[in-house]
């Protein structure tokens, strides 16, 4: 009996001399908290989340260090992350900082392992067919392999915004924050728009689990697969800075991921931060359906 029947507690039917498996009630369920331990057991996935929560802790050293003189961070002349001026006064910039810093790469290429290796690891390990034996069917297994991949999402996020809060925390003074607009808000309200923001990164990443789910319908081989998505992020991030390409990329799927930043305004700016999430929706739709499609009719061999 497979990992996922065992955990899951499906139960076998005979009907007319042939086993049919018969779903428990919580199979769903079963299969998704199975996923979920599997996932996040693994030292792949220990060690990315360590590296995420490395970046806020390097951040805020190396702000640290370079402010102890009174100088400000980013030598006053805008560069940097954006809110990396803000840190010395308000430890809290620092989780906006260490998001806008992970977000280009560091998270995508964390999720685009995670999202690669979802089919494609499971026939490489030869562990598919027996996950496909038991009553799940291949849409209910896709489903919950992109719902585990949305969970590291958010995961992911959550990991460096309280890695950046902890470190802010220890290095820097909290108090009343200053927005983007120059309007003062108590600490409370912009921990709760740290929350918000949080919760925008990592509903910015469901295109590129999308993405990395179909890459891994097309191979059995892992690797290739976290290769081939992990390289076409990198591609679209290149592709977006070519102001010759000034047509195409508000298409792109990270073209809008710094939009967080107008959480941070007084009133907020949603036109970009609507442009983001829809958008990411329809990466979602467009290569969910291709990782439907491809999963649904491929010849299951491992």
């Amino acid at each position: 009996m497979s990992r996922a029947e065992v955990e899951a507690g499906a139960e076998p039917v005979r009907v007319e001399d042939t086993v049919v498996r018969k779903p428990s009630p919580l199979w769903t369920f079963g299969l998704f908290r199975s996923e979920l331990l599997t996932t996040f057991r693994r030292w792949r996935t220990i060690a990315l989340l360590a590296v995420l929560a490395a970046v806020p802790i390097l951040i805020g050293i190396a702000i640290k260090i370079e402010t102890r003189d009174g100088s400000s961070a980013g030598g006053g002349g805008g560069e940097g992350p954006a809110f990396i001026s803000q840190i010395t006064n308000n430890g809290l910039f620092l989780v906006f900082t260490a998001l806008a810093a992970t977000l280009p790469f560091f998270l995508p290429m964390a999720i685009g392992v995670i999202a690669g290796d979802a089919i494609a690891g499971e026939a490489n390990a030869g562990t598919l067919r027996y996950l496909l034996v038991a009553p799940a069917g291949r849409t209910r297994l896709l489903l919950t392999k992109y719902a585990t991949t949305m969970t590291f999402c958010l995961v992911a996020t959550l990991v460096v915004a309280l890695s950046a809060l902890t470190v802010g925390a220890l290095l820097f003074p909290l108090g009343e924050l200053t927005t983007i607009s120059g309007t003062r808000i108590s600490f409370t309200e912009g921990l709760g728009r740290a929350f918000l923001i949080a919760l925008v990164v990592a509903a910015s990443l469901i295109g590129v689990a999308a993405l990395g789910l179909f890459v891994s319908t097309l191979t059995n081989s892992g690797i290739a697969a976290m290769a081939t998505t992990v390289g076409l992020l990198i591609t679209i991030q290149i592709l977006d800075q070519i102001p010759q390409l000034h047509a195409l990329q508000p298409y792109f799927f990270s073209h809008y991921w710094l939009s967080f930043a107008d959480l941070m305004r007084d009133p907020v700016y949603w036109d970009d931060l609507v442009h983001n999430l829809g958008l990411q929706g329809l990466y979602a739709a467009v290569f969910g359906s291709a990782a439907w499609a491809r999963f649904t009719a491929k010849d299951i061999t491992a």
